[in-house]
């Protein structure tokens, strides 16, 4: 008579533990195909990504394009006072400006 609510108990965790077992069995199949697509997830970049890039890199070129034009200014200036040093250092400046400009693209003024 003691084994009876022993054997109950075995069952009720039979089937209890079927639904448990079912779902492992499904979480080891799915997962190199979870696994798979998170890579691929991680190995692509989206588009609004990559725009979001290449604004940041633009305007880094921008900035970086303002920061020569003031220098070339002030280098300009100086070399119309009379430093040689300074008109070789416009020179160089200008160079570099001439350099970066094509990277950026020509916006018409409205």
């Amino acid at each position: 008579m003691t084994r009876a609510p022993s054997l109950l108990l075995l069952g009720l965790a039979a089937i209890a533990l079927q639904g448990c077992i079912a779902k492992t069995a499904l979480d080891i199949a799915t997962a190199p195909i979870k696994v798979g697509s998170k890579a691929v997830d991680l190995a692509t970049t989206s588009q609004s990504e990559a725009d979001e890039k290449r604004g940041r890199e633009l305007r880094k070129r921008e900035e970086e394009l303002g920061k020569l034009e003031r220098r070339y200014r002030d280098q300009r200036e100086d070399c119309e006072d009379g430093s040689r040093k300074a008109c070789e250092k416009a020179r160089e400046t200008y160079e570099e400006i001439e350099r970066l400009r094509p990277t950026i693209p020509y916006e018409p003024d409205d």
